[in-house]
């Protein structure tokens, strides 16, 4: 009888250990080796292969004498999304969502941007998940209330001497963001490069989620995320036609043919609890 009841409690033992080792080991494999890696953060197209960047009001070269008057226009090559750091069962993960479906235009009046405003499609962002996705346009974004955000210039921005084409200059930028139905002001710093008679201008404007008033992206239980993330744009600007704005609300419109492609993974989703 004592032998049985041993056999019993080294089952009932060996089981719980079982069920301990899948509950930490499941989500690492699951994140590491089956989700794969997030997509790497945006970059200027040629951002590494070009000269040492430089600061705002420094001399550039004769190569910069061209003039950057006039209108510029997001055009394809255009990309805006999140980057929110999340833990997953105890695993830590990246999730990263993007869009083509960016459009708007920036005036520039000798060497000073004048004014500007850019707009996403948010609706358009996807994941490399369908259920993140699902959460995303629904009780944390409400695309369908809310299908559109802006960012839009509240101050010049003075470009100083323009630099030579491939040299990367840095600029502080201050704006308004209608986000969530949410406006706020914000300030950030934009990277801006000229290549092959574009402007591609690139930044990372951080965002806490109570700001906006959006619903923490967490899962009671399952996925917990910090309270804030990143908002990542890269703006291909051209003189050109540029993208069409979105004119029939979410899912819309947009520029750039559609919604930028992010990895996904090879094997069935991982099934995310609904709230």
């Amino acid at each position: 009888m004592v032998t049985k009841r041993r056999r019993v409690l080294w089952w009932l033992t060996g089981a719980l250990a079982v069920v301990v080792v899948l509950a930490v080991a499941g989500p690492f494999v699951y994140i590491h080796f089956v989700e794969g890696p997030a997509p790497a953060e945006l970059t200027l197209p040629k951002a590494s292969d070009t000269t040492t960047s430089t600061a705002a009001g420094t001399s550039g070269s004769a190569a910069a004498a061209a003039s950057v008057a006039g209108t510029w226009r997001v055009g394809a090559g255009s990309l805006a999304g999140y980057r929110v750091q999340e833990v997953l069962v105890g695993q830590s993960a990246t999730a990263v969502g993007r869009t083509s479906q960016v459009w708007g235009s920036l005036s520039i009046a000798g060497t000073t941007v004048t004014g500007g405003s850019f707009s996403v499609d948010m609706a358009s962002v996807v994941s490399d998940q369908s259920q993140r996705n699902a959460q995303f346009d629904g009780r944390i974004m409400d695309v369908a209330q809310f299908p559109t955000s802006t960012m839009t210039l509240t101050s010049p921005i003075g470009l100083g001497a323009l630099p030579a084409d491939g040299v990367v200059q840095r600029y502080p930028v201050r704006g308004t963001l209608d986000l969530h139905g949410v406006t706020r002001a914000v300030t950030f710093t934009v990277s801006a490069e000229r290549l092959d008679g574009a402007i591609d201008v690139l930044a990372d404007v951080p965002i806490l989620f109570s700001d906006w008033d959006i619903a923490n992206p967490s899962v009671a239980g399952f996925v917990t995320t910090a309270d804030s993330g990143t908002l990542e744009v890269l703006l291909h600007l051209t003189q050109g036609a540029g993208n069409p704005a979105s004119t029939s609300g979410a899912g819309a419109g947009g520029g750039g043919g559609g919604p930028v492609t992010v990895p996904s993974t090879t094997v069935p989703p991982l099934t995310v609890p609904s709230t």
